[in-house]
């Protein structure tokens, strides 16, 4: 999900509901505790430098229940974070605690954000013989 429709989904709803990977909602007092840009330049197995952008939300729960992030706060939170983040509608990702720190995508649905895992991926499969490799396995 890109920024533009995460601030799009937040216009239509006054609560924020998130539910893991595994259906279970994440408590309603959670707090966003950073909102940022991070930046990953890095060069693949088959030597293509490579150059990522995302924007990235880390939800974190903590044990002060009578605090309720709404809609409206969090694109306050948006809003003051443009100069970390800047103007560009990039993907969105969002850290959360599961046995280590967690990096999810993200889908909305029916008022409702869901966290989506995110798989690791060879991204030169067609140099370094992978797609072959993953054929004869199959």
């Amino acid at each position: 999900m890109k920024l533009s429709e995460f601030k799009e989904a937040l216009n239509t709803i006054e609560e924020l509901n998130f539910v893991d990977t595994n259906g279970k909602m994440i408590p309603a007092h959670f707090h966003i505790t950073e909102a940022g840009l991070i930046t990953k330049h890095f060069i693949d197995c088959g030597g293509t430098e490579r150059l990522e952008k995302v924007i990235n939300f880390q939800l974190w729960v903590a044990t002060d229940t009578d605090h309720k992030l709404k809609s409206e706060k969090l694109q306050k939170i948006i809003e003051k974070s443009k100069n970390v983040i800047g103007s560009e509608d990039l993907e969105l990702e969002v850290e959360y605690q599961s046995n280590t720190i967690g990096k999810y995508g993200l889908e909305f649905k029916n008022g409702t954000f869901y966290l989506k895992n995110k798989f690791t991926n060879c991204l030169a499969s067609e140099l370094c013989g992978f797609e072959a490799i993953k054929r004869k396995l199959i």
